[in-house]
C-alpha cells in the first residue's frame, strides 16, 4: 500500500514528496586494511622483532589477552619455534575483572587465564593483543599480571595500533599503524574464530 501511494500523482500532477525525496548517503562500507598474506608477513616480521630486541628465545614468555590475542600469542611463538628452534611458553591472561570501565560496558564473560610452563617470575613477558586503542586494556593486563607473579619485564605486541590513547602506553612491537577516527571501527578476524585471517575497518567518514 505504501508504495503504490508514493508512486500515484496527487490531486495537482505533482509526484508525493515520498518518491521524490532523496534517499540519502549509503552505509558507510567495511573496507579491508590487512589481508591474509598481510596479516601473515606482520606477524612473521613481529616475531624477528621480539627475537632481535631479546637477543633470542631465552627467558621469553607471551601472554595473549583474549580473545584474539591468545592466537595471535601462538603464532607468534610459533614463528620463533621455527626460527630458534626452540619452545617458548605461552599462556592466557583475561583482564576483565581489572577493567576500569565495568559499570559502563555490557556484562563481560570471563575467560580462563593459563599461566604459562615455568610461570612469569623473573621472564619477559611479552603481552599479546589484536588492537590497541585507549590503552586501557593493558592497563587492566599489567595490573591482572601482578597476580601472577613478578616478571623481570613486560612488552606489548599488538597487531594494530590504531592510536586514540588514553593513557601513556606504547607498544614495543606492531603489526600496522592504523590512523583512525575515534568513530571508525576495526575489526580483527583470525581463522582460528573466524575463518579468515582479516583486518576491516568501517564507520566514519571515510
Amino acid at each position: 500500500m505504501a508504495a503504490d501511494a508514493a508512486s500515484t500523482p496527487t490531486q495537482s500532477g505533482a509526484q508525493s514528496t515520498a518518491s521524490s525525496a532523496p534517499a540519502g548517503p549509503p552505509a558507510a562500507q567495511a573496507r579491508v586494511v590487512m589481508s591474509p598474506s598481510e596479516v601473515s608477513r606482520a606477524l612473521r616480521r613481529m616475531a624477528h622483532e621480539i627475537l632481535e630486541r631479546n637477543k633470542g628465545h631465552e627467558g621469553l614468555v607471551l601472554m595473549g589477552i583474549p580473545s584474539r590475542g591468545v592466537p595471535l600469542a601462538h603464532r607468534l611463538a610459533a614463528i620463533i619455534e621455527e626460527v630458534e628452534g626452540a619452545v617458548v611458553p605461552v599462556g592466557a591472561l583475561d583482564v576483565t575483572m581489572h577493567r576500569d570501565d565495568l559499570r559502563r560496558q555490557p556484562t563481560r564473560p570471563v575467560l580462563p587465564t593459563t599461566m604459562p610452563p615455568g610461570g612469569v617470575d623473573d621472564r619477559i613477558v611479552v603481552l599479546v593483543d589484536d588492537v590497541l586503542y585507549s590503552g586501557r586494556t593493558i592497563r587492566a593486563a599489567l595490573e591482572a599480571l601482578t597476580d601472577l607473579g613478578r616478571p623481570r619485564a613486560v612488552r606489548l605486541a599488538v597487531l594494530v595500533d590504531r592510536g586514540h590513547r588514553e593513557l601513556p602506553i606504547r607498544a614495543d612491537h606492531v603489526g600496522k599503524n592504523l590512523p583512525t577516527s575515534s568513530a571508525e571501527r576495526v575489526k580483527v578476524a583470525l581463522a582460528e574464530s573466524d575463518g579468515t585471517d582479516e583486518v576491516r575497518i568501517s564507520g566514519g567518514d571515510r
